[in-house]
């Protein structure tokens, strides 16, 4: 890196963030001072109006247009107290990110003047355009109408003095061009199945309800060092660099001290969390230097998928606040870790029971096996669906590495509920369910108390992991969006639930015990789904053998494992429990596919770029010095000494020509095989295409650069380091 321009970025990382403010209240005092909640409900609603709202969130029913014209006259007049001039419905498109159109409260007065006017009609529905969104060809590009609908059971909040609606978003024929929609389509149909096997144990339930715990891992760079590198400018990844000699070996990163300056971005940072509603609540420093860690108390899943979409907003603009910029990328730097979203699921009845908790009698044990086991069955069939949930041209680049769940779902449960089911599947008779109780354990010092074991390990390795009361869904990448794997878990749940209902139901009506006929079920699950069922070290070679050989999708291609939604037991799934028609599916596939296309893309023309415009001409530039240094050697000394003196000149001048030769040929090759791809019209095999084709001269242009860094004088290389820009200083 040169010297101009590390005094550019000191002079950059020393400047003092604006806009931090330390709070004199306590959180409690300001926590949701920005979203209109039940609070703010009942300050700025009529008694009958507020009473009608909660009664419609609280039972999942729709709104009169009577109704929604209160409701905006008393949100209006809360936004426009706290300063807001514009309105907007904020929903998810399929682009992974966020949309919102601003529109502000004005309407004509009919004398040449305004008011400020918010109707209901504008609350509950407008009219956003369908046709600058994918969409997978269900619409034309003529055909612009679609529409946004308020979400009522999503709270609406203040962003950057905007007042914020959060709505769902569908095609002017109907199907679904969000991930809101077919959410909230699975977390009904979740919520009807379970509700169903629930009640078997507790007739006073009403509703089951999922639950939401994500652990959003990024990254922080300097300002400055990022705009320095055009690659993770334009692709949120570098796509070249040498490792660091020091990177995360040491093991010193994790849960170590924060530092001071990321301290202050991550306090400024929960405070605006905290405004909005979103319940921060730890922080950590994760593996890979540079990497940070923010998870929330547990919320109902579709508000918990909100505040996470908000929340990886918010966190870019503080963060640049603070001169930082983060990074949501799976995989921003090569040799250390890759950032995660692990998914943390469970269900809980509004009776406040939780579903995949032990309980303390038979009776709520049986309860639990049976959800677990439903789940376990349901993970088993659909296993490479859920893996095509999670996957993504960014989340290839971290998952199956020894770093992060392999490409292979796999369910961890743990030894004693391993035991147990392993005791279950072999009983002849319908014995009691019990779990041990939680072990003490002392360490031999006097002043450090007894402490609690839970009754199993846990297991880093495994994507799908039973983690106490709920499940783990680890292999969901950083920049996701939490829906898409919320709706295909749900969706499966949701239809292994209904069917154990219905085989249950039949073996009571042949008078059989509601106690065996659950017992026996749960067993036959559980021995159907033991292929699902592993323990071990998921990094290890022998698992993917092993899960080869269990009949469990191994599949690798990113495109390739986007058919697993279009096969016909997902399509039956979605369509049957009404989450997703087959023409949303087949469209969601067309974008999935044309998503990954674009992204590799987009690398292959930056990494052609910065290899034929900044490396191979620094490259050659500092050639020409070693050629220039050995002329002049051979001029002044015998040729003999000469000959010595330059040994190691010389052999730097070959390895730099072959090296620029690889990269010359290398990008030729993939520009070649890019042109080659872009001339395909179906959308898979394009796809196909770009990782078959596109990606490995990609991976063997960065080796090449790679090797130049460590040769090239630093003064005289181009972008920074890694060891530059993996430190916070």
């Amino acid at each position: 890196m040169s010297l101009l321009r590390f005094e550019a970025v000191r002079e950059a990382s020393g400047r003092k963030a604006v806009g931090v403010e330390t709070p004199a209240e306590r959180p409690e005092k300001y926590y949701g001072e920005l979203v209109f909640n039940r609070q703010k409900m009942f300050e700025y609603l009529p008694k009958k109006v507020y009473d009608e709202l909660v009664y419609a969130i609280d039972n999942k029913q729709p709104i009169s247009l009577k109704l929604a014209d209160s409701i905006a006259e008393g949100m209006k007049q809360w936004a426009i107290d706290n300063g807001v001039r514009h309105y907007t419905h904020w929903f998810a498109p399929l682009t992974g990110g966020t949309a919102e159109k601003h529109d502000a409260f004005v309407e004509h007065d009919g004398k040449g003047g305004v008011v400020e006017e918010f109707k209901g009609k504008l609350l509950v529905q407008q009219e956003p355009d369908a046709s600058s969104f994918p969409n997978g060809g269900i619409r034309n590009t003529f055909e612009a109408r679609g529409y946004s609908a308020w979400d009522i059971s999503s709270p609406v909040f203040i962003h950057n003095k905007t007042l914020c609606i959060p709505t769902i978003f569908i095609s002017y024929t109907g199907e679904s061009l969000d991930y809101k929609t077919p959410l909230l389509r699975a977390l009904n149909a979740v919520d009807k199945a379970a509700t169903g096997v629930a009640q078997y144990f507790d007739k006073d339930v009403r509703h089951v309800n999922c639950f939401l715990g994500w652990e959003q891992e990024y990254f922080l760079v300097d300002e400055a060092l990022y705009a320095a590198r055009p690659d993770l400018v334009m692709t949120g990844r570098t796509l070249m660099g040498h490792e660091s000699a020091k990177n995360q070996q040491l093991e010193d990163h994790y849960f170590g001290a924060i530092p001071s300056r990321v301290e202050a971005f991550m306090l400024d940072l929960e405070l605006e969390c905290h405004r909005l509603g979103i319940p921060a609540h730890t922080r950590h420093n994760e593996v890979a230097p540079n990497q940070f860690e923010l998870a929330p108390v547990y919320e109902e899943c579709n508000l918990a998928n909100d505040h996470n979409l908000l929340l990886m907003s918010i966190m870019s603009e503080v963060a640049k606040r603070h001169n930082f910029r983060v990074l949501l990328h799976e995989k921003p730097f090569s040799g250390v870790n890759g950032s995660g979203k692990h998914n943390n699921w469970s269900l809980g009845t509004d009776t406040g029971s939780l579903l995949f908790a032990p309980g303390k009698t038979p009776r709520e044990n049986l309860r639990f096996i049976a959800f677990v086991a439903n789940v376990m069955a349901a993970v088993h069939r659909h296993n490479a669906l859920l893996k095509a949930s999670i996957a993504s041209a960014t989340n290839a680049h971290r998952l199956g590495a020894n770093e992060a769940p392999p490409a292979i779902i796999s369910i961890f449960t743990g030894s004693q509920i391993a035991e147990i089911f392993e005791r279950l599947e072999n009983s002849t008779d319908d014995e009691l369910i019990e779990f041990s109780a939680k072990e003490g354990i002392t360490v031999g010092v006097s002043q450090i108390p007894e402490i609690m074991l839970d009754n199993t390990d846990r297991n880093r390795t495994s994507p799908f992991a039973f983690t106490g009361n709920r499940f783990e869904f680890r292999a969901v990448g950083s920049s996701a969006n939490c829906a898409a794997a919320m709706i295909a878990l749900n969706a499966a749940v949701a239809e292994q639930l209904a069917e154990f209902k219905k085989r249950v139901d039949a073996r009571v009506e042949r008078e059989e015990s509601l106690y065996h006929a659950i017992l026996e079920e749960s067993k036959e699950l559980i021995a159907k789904s033991k292929a699902i069922h592993f323990d071990g070290n998921g990094y290890s070679d022998e698992w993917k053998a092993e899960a080869e050989r269990r009949g469990l999708d191994c599949e690798t291609s990113v495109p390739v494992i986007f058919d697993a939604y279009l096969r016909p037991e997902s399509i039956e799934m979605f369509t049957k429990s009404g989450v997703l028609t087959e023409l949303e599916l087949r469209a969601r596939n067309e974008v999935k596919w044309e998503m990954y296309t674009k992204k590799i893309q987009i690398e292959a023309r930056v990494l052609g770029d910065l290899a034929l415009n900044h490396i191979v001409p620094v490259a050659t530039r500092y050639q020409s010095i070693l050629v220039d240094n050995l002329v002049k050697l051979q001029s002044l000394f015998p040729a003999d000494k000469a000959a010595e003196m330059s040994a190691c000149d010389r052999d730097a001048i070959e390895a730099i020509s072959k090296h620029i030769a690889a990269i010359r040929t290398y990008v030729k090759q993939m520009t070649d095989a890019r042109k080659a791809a872009n001339r395909i019209e179906n959308e898979r095999e394009k796809a196909v295409a770009y990782h078959d084709n596109v990606v490995p001269s990609m991976d063997t242009i960065r080796y090449h650069i790679d090797k130049l860094e460590l040769m090239v004088d630093n003064e005289m290389w181009p972008l920074p380091k890694y060891r530059e820009m993996l430190f916070i200083r």
